[in-house]
């Protein structure tokens, strides 16, 4: 245990750049679900090392010992280090679930509020009264589906084939639920820093969803490229004169739309190779940390028995 319980906190680090690669070389679809996979299976794997460092330094504590029934110490290692680690890693388990149910907390706050601000006469689509261009998809709370807000400015700014795509793309976010994914993206994050950077690959491959999604809807990839880029240009432009959005919305803008468009119009490189070794390292990662675990979590199991006095 002493070596695999490591791991876990140590693998993270490795899908860093593999992630970023993985967006741009895999199928949008794919590359959401793999990171969703890879984010939520290693966040699982750093709290359940966490817990299990925990257990063998409280068992060196008399309270603990009496209530399992130690007959033998529980932890290889000396009190003076057993102890100090397992209330290290339980005051990063406490921090880590602290700063979860905050994240979710205002998440959950969020679309509230966005909820009351956009309410109307309950229709998908929303057009404010504003000069400013901008556009957004503003997601629901568990049971609404959600509405589509752009501005007068937005409308104008756009041709009507352009204005469907953009209604199409936005649309795709709500019928997706994208922001579920954007929110389990940040909760990992809050378990491990390294998964941090899963945040910004998983905002493109959601916004390349959606650019495929209105590419779809029109039938056009051309005109899709188009709206996405002129509408991105034209919010861009009135950023800072416009009102503010709601902290849940998802905007057209987001991303890197030079890529985004490149993307649409075929003019990425296409690479499958490194998509495949991408996506083959991110799965590495998930199988080793989840086996580092139960490997760990199977010798603390023994040692508890061993403490006991059970024979094997």
């Amino acid at each position: 245990m002493i070596y695999a319980v490591w791991i876990p906190l140590l693998v993270p680090f490795v899908v860093v750049p593999a992630a970023r690669w993985l967006a741009d070389a895999l199928a949008p679809a794919r590359a959401v679900r793999l990171l969703a996979a890879t984010g939520a299976g290693l966040a699982l794997c750093t709290v359940l090392s966490l817990a299990l460092l925990v257990v063998p330094g409280a068992g060196r504590l008399s309270a603990v010992a009496a209530a399992g029934e130690f007959e033998h110490p529980l932890a290889a290692a000396e009190p003076a280090v057993a102890v100090p680690l397992a209330a290290a890693a339980l005051a990063l388990l406490v921090g880590r679930a602290a700063a979860m149910a905050r994240v979710a907390r205002r998440h959950w706050g969020q679309l509230h509020r966005a909820a009351r601000s956009e309410a109307g006469d309950g229709g998908e689509l929303a057009v404010l009264r504003d000069s400013h261009p901008d556009a957004y998809a503003l997601p629901g709370r568990p049971g609404s589906p959600g509405r589509i807000v752009v501005t007068t400015g937005m409308l104008h700014a756009l041709e009507a084939a352009e204005r469907d795509a953009l209604l199409a793309h936005e649309r795709a976010h709500l019928t997706g639920r994208h922001h579920l994914y954007l929110v389990a993206a940040e909760l990992s994050a809050r378990c491990h820093p390294a998964l941090g950077a899963l945040r910004a690959p998983m905002g493109y491959a959601l916004e390349r969803c959606a650019d495929e999604a209105a590419a779809h809807a029109v039938g056009d990839r051309r005109v899709a490229a188009r709206a996405i880029g002129r509408a991105a240009l034209a919010a861009r432009a009135a950023e800072g004169a416009r009102a503010p959005r709601p902290a849940a919305a998802l905007p057209v803008a987001a991303g890197p739309v030079p890529r985004r468009v490149a993307a649409l119009l075929g003019r990425t490189a296409a690479r499958p190779r490194i998509g495949r070794a991408a996506a083959a390292t991110l799965l590495a990662c998930l199988v080793v940390s989840g086996a580092a675990a139960l490997d760990a979590t199977h010798d603390l199991h023994s040692s508890i028995e061993a403490a006991q006095g059970e024979t094997p």
